[in-house]
């Protein structure tokens, strides 16, 4: 049905049907067909391949190839591809997590990459990276907006740990950890004493844990410690989302159509890989985890709600193709996405574009840390 979002509603044998006019989300401006983003990936960058030549041992294969996508209006990293325009969504409840009859309510979008990584404010707001311009922005919880952070250097996910450290993973040229809070500093830049850009690709997504360090995917799985110094993790694995367990003892990774999950260690390091849960169609991307230890993860058809042992309680359909996910709002009830895809004023759909919208849950967020 053109120009509308049917949410289907089950409750045993009955059913009801919410129709919401699509014009309730504005369109974006026209773009000429040459639009190009501001801030670019480092395989993007002209100088990428003379960079890695003179800087890296073994330079990495070709533009593009590794760890993440790069390129004009590609993700940081390989998730679900977007779906063209608001889609039909067919909601159920899952018990303890969402009720029948919740709708989605847009609150935000912008032309450009936005941020694999958000995360949730204490005002019951949101943060995200804009890869394109190297900003980070603030929406409050009513959806305005306002710049937090400038100069990122190309800035794609963010996470902010239990002590408020506030970190953002930066994909331009001589890639890069920066930590924005309480210092401003680049925290973490070499692998083997070679830039990360040696590694391949792009650096994609980014949680931060209480001891002052943070793991990070980047075609593998890694774990930069406290002074900076970076360890790659994890066998067969092509990582995409990551996120801590709220007791931080267990580190989950999305690994294509399934999660992964790792033994976390007193000193930061990781060991016992496994699989945790099955996703589905499209692999995983983003993900959180709520006070009850449930983890959420963005896919093909949603967001994928797993149990703590790993059990796929159920799916909360998004009105878009969505890179990532966290809780925040007033109680961290509010469950936020960020989705692909906009549409432009003339009708044509803008696939270098993210949108922000949200959805009350009755799970609510771990308190403990912002993602």
């Amino acid at each position: 049905m053109k120009g509308k979002v049917i949410v289907t509603i089950g409750v045993g044998v009955l059913s009801s049907i919410v129709v919401l006019a699509q014009s309730q989300v504005p369109r974006l401006p026209a773009r000429s067909a040459d639009y190009a983003p501001a801030s670019l990936q480092a395989p993007a960058d002209p100088g990428y391949e003379a960079f890695v030549k003179m800087m890296c041992k073994t330079p990495p294969a070709g533009r593009g190839r590794g760890g993440g996508g790069a390129g004009r209006g590609a993700a940081g990293g390989r998730g679900p591809a977007p779906a063209a325009g608001v889609r039909e969504v067919n909601s159920e409840a899952i018990p303890g997590v969402i009720a029948a009859g919740q709708q989605w309510k847009f609150l935000w979008q912008e032309e450009g990459n936005n941020g694999d990584g958000i995360v949730g404010t204490d005002d019951g707001g949101l943060m995200l990276a804009q890869n394109d311009n190297s900003k980070v922005v603030k929406l409050d919880r009513n959806g305005k907006p306002s710049i937090a952070y400038s100069d990122t250097h190309t800035g794609g996910a963010l996470s902010v740990s239990r002590k408020k450290a506030t970190f953002i993973v930066e994909r331009g040229l001589g890639q890069r950890i920066e930590q924005l809070t309480p210092k401003r500093r680049v925290f973490a830049d070499k692998y083997n004493g070679e830039p990360l850009d040696c590694i391949g690709g792009v650096i994609n997504d980014i949680t931060a844990d209480g001891k002052g360090g943070a793991y990070f995917t980047m075609g593998g799985v890694y774990y930069a410690n406290p002074k900076g110094e970076i360890t790659k993790y994890g066998e067969n694995i092509t990582p995409n989302g990551i996120v801590l367990s709220a007791d931080e003892k267990t580190l989950y990774v999305t690994n294509g159509t399934t999660m992964a999950a790792f033994d976390v260690q007193p000193d930061g390091s990781l060991k016992n890989q496994r699989e945790f849960a099955q996703l589905g169609a499209g692999g995983g991307d983003g993900s959180t985890i709520d006070a009850a230890g449930r983890v959420y993860v963005t896919y093909s058809e949603g967001i994928a709600v797993l149990s703590p042992e790993g059990k796929k309680l159920g799916t909360i359909p998004t009105p878009r193709g969505v890179i990532t996910t966290v809780f925040s709002g007033k109680d961290k009830k509010m469950l936020y996405i960020l989705a692909r895809g906009a549409v432009a004023a003339d009708g044509s759909e803008v696939a270098n574009a993210a949108q922000v919208w949200v959805i009350p849950t009755l799970a609510q967020g771990y308190k403990g840390k912002a993602k």
